[in-house]
């Protein structure tokens, strides 16, 4: 069995940008692209912030750019799950969904964040088509338009406040009356006149239509938990923001975590407690969650990689 230098364990912007940047320093490298080839950008439409895409650029079609430059210097790409991974000792083991067992001198976590939804059916139908979970991401395709905003926290009405540099109006949808953002945030949002509420509701059903094979959220049926009514709205857009969760499943007992379950790195490193594997992307971001930042923290957990490699090689 060959032992690559490095094994990147995801292949969203982080991963794949470890991958091109490991490779180009000439280290054998392997990426396991995971349940969800490309990450989160494949389930979005138009990209229209990351630099160099002066006119955008379709999620999916951006990660196979991602994908063929990594591969152009070397790295190998295969489409499959890690299902377990041994860091007890060197060569690291991780072992995927195809009886595949792949030996490694070094680990690069890059496995992402899902956002969490809201598991209505209707939801997967306009998702990337009216629906979002990222306001920085996506806010500014609802310039004039009416939106909504789903949840109680801090990160529901910091978006909402976000949303109305763009939106006529946003109103955010709250299962119950009190908020659990904290108190400063509630009263911005409360004091800003674009934003309104609908509290003690949920979202029942997502409404829309499609013209030429192309699908777009029109309006919403919300539901009042207290008296059971529903009613519809007329929407351009909803942001779903009730959290997101790490996906460190896997990971369960090995590497150090926060309460929420995001890897924790060293100061501004992607070291993690075990030395030899480092976490790159919104695996250990909790903060910015952007496409831009995830490839800058690939970018560094490689080089970090290279390093630790030279510094301690194993034959």
């Amino acid at each position: 069995m060959s032992i690559y230098d490095v094994v990147v364990i995801g292949s969203g912007p982080a991963g794949l940008t470890a991958a091109l940047y490991a490779s180009r320093a000439n280290l054998n490298v392997i990426v396991l692209e995971g349940l969800q080839p490309g990450g989160q950008l494949t389930i979005t439409t138009e990209v229209e912030n990351f630099p160099g895409f002066e006119h955008g650029v379709q999620g999916p079609e951006m990660m196979d750019i991602f994908r063929r430059q990594a591969q152009k210097f070397g790295a190998k790409t295969v489409y499959e799950i890690a299902t377990k991974v041994d860091f007890s000792e060197r060569p690291f083991s991780i072992t995927t969904d195809s009886g595949n067992e792949y030996k490694s001198k070094s680990v690069i976590i890059a496995t992402g964040a899902s956002a969490r939804l809201l598991e209505i059916p209707s939801e997967k139908v306009y998702w990337g088509a009216g629906i979002s979970a990222c306001a920085t991401c996506d806010g500014f395709f609802y310039r004039g338009k009416k939106v909504f905003v789903v949840g109680g926290g801090d990160t529901a009405l910091e978006e909402a406040n976000y949303l109305t540099h763009f939106a006529t109006s946003v109103t955010v949808v709250h299962r119950r009356q009190e908020f659990r953002a904290s108190k400063i945030m509630v009263d911005r949002a409360k004091a800003n006149p674009k934003i309104n509420f609908l509290l003690d509701s949920v979202i029942d059903e997502f409404l829309g239509e499609e013209n030429n094979n192309i699908k777009s959220l029109t309006g919403v049926n919300v539901k009042n938990v207290q008296t059971g009514e529903i009613t519809y709205h007329a929407v351009d857009g909803v942001f779903i923001a009730i959290g997101h969760t790490p996906n460190t499943k896997l990971f369960d007992g090995a590497i150090n975590t926060d309460e929420s379950g995001y890897i924790l790195t060293e100061g501004k490193s992607t070291y993690t407690n075990i030395p030899g594997v480092f976490a790159c992307g919104d695996v250990q971001d909790s903060t910015y969650r952007q496409a831009v930042s995830a490839a800058g923290s690939g970018c560094s957990a490689a080089i970090d990689a290279e390093r630790w490699i030279s510094a301690n090689p194993i034959e």
